[in-house]
C-alpha cells in the first residue's frame, strides 16, 4: 500500500458511509477471501460511486466483477433505466456477487456475464458512458482497444491498479507490472483522450474520450 494506514483511516473517517449491503459485502470479503485486496474497498468504492453520480451513465461496462462491490458502486449513480454489465470468468466469486446484488434495489440493473472479456466485448451492442477495467493485467491493452469504439464521445474509461503497489517504478518489471506500465504509456500517448492518473489506493487511470 502506498499510503500509510493512518492516512487511509483519516480519509475513511471523513468519507460518507457506504450502504449496509456494501458494508456487509466488504466484511464478508475480508473475513473469507485471501485475495481480499482485489476488492475496491471503502474509499475507492465511494470514489467510483461519485464518478457515476457525476456522469449519470446509461450504460456501464465493468471488466472484472470479483464480488460485485464496484458494480454496486457504479449502479448507485446510473441514469433512469440505466444498466451495469459486468464480466468475469470465476463462477464461485460471481455467485457471491449475485447473492449480494439480489439484496439491493439494483438487482435488475446489474447484468452478470460469465466468460472472457476478449470473447464477450466484441459482441456487445451498447454504447457505454463508462468502462471500468479491473481484470487480468496482461490484457488491459486489449480491453482498451476492444472497448474504445463502444464508448461515446465524452465517455470515460477507468483502469484500476495502474500503480501496482508502486512496482511500476521498478527497473525490473514482472509481466503484470510491465503490462500496467505499458497501459499507462499508451493512455498518455493516445491523442484521442484526455487522462489523469489518480494516486488513489493502487492507482486509477481515468481517461475521457474526446
Amino acid at each position: 500500500m502506498i499510503f500509510t494506514e493512518n492516512i487511509v483511516n483519516y480519509a475513511e473517517s471523513f468519507t460518507s458511509d457506504e450502504s449496509d449491503v456494501l458494508r456487509q459485502l466488504r466484511e464478508h470479503c475480508y473475513a473469507n477471501f485471501e485475495d481480499k485486496a482485489m476488492l475496491s474497498g471503502f474509499v475507492q468504492g465511494r470514489l467510483l460511486s461519485m464518478f457515476s453520480h457525476m456522469i449519470r451513465p446509461k450504460f456501464v461496462l465493468e471488466i472484472g466483477t470479483y464480488l460485485g462491490y464496484s458494480a454496486l458502486c457504479f449502479a448507485e449513480g446510473l441514469a433512469d433505466g440505466g444498466k451495469v454489465i459486468t464480466l468475469d470468468i470465476q463462477e464461485d466469486t460471481n455467485a457471491v456477487a449475485r447473492s449480494f446484488v439480489e439484496k439491493t434495489e439494483y438487482r435488475r440493473q446489474i447484468e452478470f456475464i460469465l466468460g472472457t472479456g476478449i470473447d464477450i466485448i466484441p459482441n456487445l451492442t451498447e454504447t457505454f458512458d463508462l468502462v471500468f477495467i479491473d481484470a487480468d493485467k496482461p490484457n488491459y491493452l486489449n480491453y482498451y482497444d476492444l472497448v474504445f469504439d463502444k464508448v461515446r464521445p465524452g465517455g470515460f474509461i477507468i483502469a484500476d491498479n495502474v500503480l501496482w503497489s508502486g512496482k511500476v517504478l521498478e527497473a525490473e518489471k514482472d509481466e503484470n507490472t510491465q503490462a500496467l506500465h505499458d497501459y499507462n504509456q499508451k493512455i498518455l500517448a493516445d491523442e484521442r483522450i484526455e487522462n489523469i492518473l489518480l494516486p488513489v489506493r493502487d492507482g486509477l487511470m481515468v481517461a475521457r474520450k474526446k
